[in-house]
């Protein structure tokens, strides 16, 4: 059997130079207010959340927010007491599917009330 060898062009093989990346954040200056960049704010405002937060028109309704979370809260309970029962049922009627599928036939429960 013969094999055959692919031909290899010089154009195929081709070797890219490496050229590593420079820094990606500029160099930066310790202060006692923290590390500051050196082509940051030069009016030396301290580095905290304060300069990004915007006047709100109205205050907070604190009163709203609870009742918001007391009925996010309720409706999770009642999502899971839902999952929970329809997880028993489905488990329920399984059971009584293969007590049936087996031919038995004392699979359904009676359940015996005093009146």
């Amino acid at each position: 059997m013969k094999t055959q060898q692919p031909i290899a062009s010089e154009e195929e093989h081709r070797v890219l130079p490496f050229r590593p990346r420079g820094p990606l954040y500029p160099p930066a200056r310790r202060t006692n207010m923290g590390v500051q960049p050196e082509h940051g704010d030069s009016k030396g405002e301290p580095l905290d959340l304060s300069r990004y937060e915007r006047p709100r028109e109205e205050p907070d309704d604190f009163r709203h927010r609870m009742l918001a979370n007391i009925a996010a809260f309720a409706f999770t309970v009642a999502l899971t007491a839902i999952g929970i029962w329809l997880a028993m049922s489905i488990a329920d009627l399984r059971r009584t599917q293969d007590c049936v599928l087996m031919g038995r036939r004392d699979c359904v429960r009676i359940s015996t009330q005093h009146f």
